[in-house]
């Protein structure tokens, strides 16, 4: 009887202590997840930065390599656009020369009467007092003073000056220039000088009184006055302006020759 009651505490006690121990791990479990939850919320911010920052570099990684090609196809492209813009001079110079070699034939032909020598215009010096030009043959080329250059729309001037290599031209726009010219309809002599004001037109002045003046008309050499052979074209008539003098009226005359774009010349050996 006494066996069995101390067999019984003995087993209230086992089982006192079994639930003791349950409800301490129990108790430990339910910690541990609290700290858990604690240490979650503390590291995870954590961990989600070193991620973001993980990804953001291998971003800027590619990034960077991005930049890096793209330098390698700018210059790519660089090197391309300086090819195409030396392609480009090279087909300017090519359509220039044959520009020039197309006016030197004009040239030619139109004045085939002629002996002459093709020059260009290196320099110009087109203001108001002094309106010359200078071109790229001289003495080695038998250029001499005085000679009559031309260009295909017409007169230019004559040599004033020569060197070993150069020439200097007194264009007809010059004020220093005097032309002994013909209107073409009723052949009248007139004399063309140029002016102060303006790089395309000539004064027409010495105009006999009972000349009747055409607008329009067209004005060429008289081959009077030594320098410039008969018939080369001058330009045309702009306008007549009368006074009540009629020995002081003049006409204001185009040149045919745009001096501002004149680039190729022929000089006129013979006279």
């Amino acid at each position: 009887m006494y066996k069995n009651k101390k067999n019984g505490l003995l087993g209230i006690i086992i089982t006192i202590i079994v639930l003791i121990l349950i409800v301490i791990f129990s108790n430990r479990e339910a910690n541990t997840s609290f700290f858990e939850n604690i240490a979650n919320k503390l590291v995870m911010p954590i961990q989600n930065g070193l991620v973001y920052l993980k990804n953001k570099f291998s971003g800027n990684s590619t990034f960077f390599t991005d930049i890096n090609n793209l330098k390698d196809e700018n210059k790519e492209l660089k090197e391309k656009n300086s090819q195409l813009e030396q392609a480009l001079r090279e087909l300017e110079n090519i359509r220039t020369e044959n520009q020039t070699l197309k006016e030197y034939l004009n040239l030619t032909e139109k004045y085939g009467e002629y002996k002459t020598i093709p020059a260009y215009v290196i320099n110009k010096d087109i203001s108001n007092y002094s309106k010359t030009v200078v071109i790229n043959i001289g003495k080695k080329d038998g250029i001499e003073e005085k000679m009559t250059v031309i260009a295909d729309e017409g007169l230019v001037g004559y040599v004033m000056s020569v060197s070993e290599n150069t020439s200097k031209i007194r264009t007809i726009i010059d004020t220093s220039s005097s032309i002994s010219c013909l209107m073409s309809t009723n052949k009248e002599s007139i004399v063309c000088k140029g002016t102060l004001e303006n790089n395309t037109e000539l004064k027409a002045m010495y105009i006999p009184t009972d000349a009747n003046l055409i607008q329009g008309d067209s004005v060429d050499t008289s081959g009077l006055g030594g320098i410039y052979p008969k018939g080369i074209h001058v330009g045309t008539v702009k306008k007549i302006i009368s006074s009540k003098n009629v020995i002081d009226r003049y006409a204001i005359i185009d040149t045919a020759v745009d001096f501002n774009k004149l680039n190729t010349v022929l000089v006129i050996k013979n006279k």
